[in-house]
């Protein structure tokens, strides 16, 4: 049975991802790692997977290396990271040294431990393309970089560090550019499932109306569903190039003000917005839009859940 490490394991992402792996037959033995406990049963995924977790602080680097050693995986899918634009802006320091350090314990342990051959995948953002021009769009993987948060800096590192790492050393590392995903389980500090409670809270207080305050609505993001991500990512953990970025997106745009009316469409509420500047990010990007021609050519993937039936699964779930 092939071993695979997940870190940053108490996420909603890693949690798809192993529903992934049971749906589709796929058996492995799996370590998760996570500052947190996860939020569900490892004996949900039993006997299908063969589950340990261990609370790990991932920026201590012998701890690193002791479980890497001891566990020798095949397969990393490092998800481990701070993964909000906002929360980056309030502690920049403290996002970089996180996001870049615990990518460099991980490879830096597999390097100590000849394990060169794991397959790593490691996960970056759409943020790191920073602002662009409408003719610029879709974002592709060629493009220049120019990163407008301490967050995308922080991908931005990691992901040349992987590139290094993968030149010089011959490390099985692909990457990913991920673009805004969303799906049931979803922590509500994140823009999508905060505005799904707050219109769920109106519906739930007996009111055909309501208002809730946002930031800027007018941005265009190119949102997919979790489940479609977590697809990509072990079709790139098992047949990507090592060495290569690979956007994972829908390849449509969508204003966080279509969004909105979406939910208070499927909640059965008439939703009106304000304006909270302290919500607006500095420099936030305007339009994001991905091209997936890349990774539907070296492995076939696309996305196939639309959108709303991401919304109602979400509402369903928050439900």
């Amino acid at each position: 049975m092939k071993k695979l490490m997940i870190t940053g394991f108490s996420g909603f992402v890693s949690r798809h991802f192993l529903n992934y792996l049971v749906e589709n037959g796929h058996e492995y033995q799996v370590l998760g790692l996570d500052v947190n406990p996860p939020k569900f049963q490892l004996s949900e995924y039993e006997p299908d997977l063969k589950m340990d977790f261990k609370t790990a602080n991932l920026l201590d680097k012998d701890v690193v290396d002791n479980v890497i050693k001891e566990f020798k995986p095949d397969y990393i899918l490092h998800l481990a990271s701070f993964s909000s634009v906002a929360y980056s802006w309030q502690h920049p320091a403290e996002c970089f040294t996180n996001n870049t350090n615990i990518f460099l314990n991980v490879t830096e342990a597999l390097r100590n431990n000849d394990l060169n051959n794991c397959r790593v995948l490691s996960v970056g953002s759409s943020e790191e393309y920073g602002n662009v021009t409408k003719d610029q769009l879709p974002l592709r993987e060629d493009m220049q970089l120019f990163p407008v948060s301490p967050y995308a800096v922080a991908r931005v590192a990691q992901e040349n560090m992987a590139k290094v790492l993968a030149d010089s050393f011959d490390m099985n590392i692909m990457l990913t550019r991920s673009f805004n995903h969303m799906g049931p389980y979803q922590d509500e500090r994140f823009v999508i499932p905060s505005f799904i409670r707050r219109i769920l809270n109106i519906k739930a207080e007996g009111k055909s109306t309501g208002e809730i305050e946002t930031g800027d609505i007018t941005i265009i993001r190119d949102f997919v569903d979790v489940r479609d991500v977590v697809r990509a990512y072990y079709m790139l953990l098992t047949e990507g190039k090592p060495g290569e970025v690979y956007n994972i997106c829908r390849g449509q745009g969508v204003a966080l003000s279509e969004v909105i009316d979406i939910i208070a469409d499927i909640v059965g509420v008439k939703v009106s917005t304000r304006v909270n500047q302290d919500f607006v990010r500095p420099g936030d990007n305007q339009m994001v839009v991905g091209s997936f021609e890349k990774i539907k050519a070296d492995t076939g993937w696309e996305s196939q859940i639309p959108l709303r039936q991401t919304l109602q699964d979400m509402v369903d779930n928050m439900r």
